[in-house]
């Protein structure tokens, strides 16, 4: 079984930076990445990364954000730099596991004046 904890979320005001942290425990797990749901709106991709460290970003957010892994550290990360208040929403870390994906409980971002 595998776990996901998702940390880093908090009240921001727009231009500033945040950044996101996820801890697997468990079992051995290859892509991972970031989802987001903001209220009223499906969950959509933010990023993913392969386990060899190549990343994937939704157009909303190339350029201002960057995903990294360390698998030493079962660890990926999402740093959000000139968060606009549209980036509001929960966060949710991902982690693709040999027979079925995995979501962590998710972290509450939120960009307001």
């Amino acid at each position: 079984q595998v776990q996901l904890v998702e940390s880093g979320g908090g009240l921001v005001q727009p231009g500033e930076p945040l950044r996101l942290s996820c801890v697997a425990s468990g079992n051995w797990l290859s892509d991972m990445g970031w989802y987001r749901q903001a209220p009223g709106k499906e969950r959509e991709l933010v990023a993913t990364i392969t386990r060899g460290g190549s990343p994937d970003y939704a157009d909303s957010v190339k350029g201002r954000f960057t995903i990294s892994r360390d698998n030493a550290k079962n660890t990926i990360y999402l740093q959000m730099n000139s968060l606009k208040p549209e980036d509001t929403a929960v966060y949710y870390c991902n982690g693709k596991g040999i027979s079925r994906t995995y979501w962590g409980q998710g972290t509450q971002v939120t960009v307001s004046p």
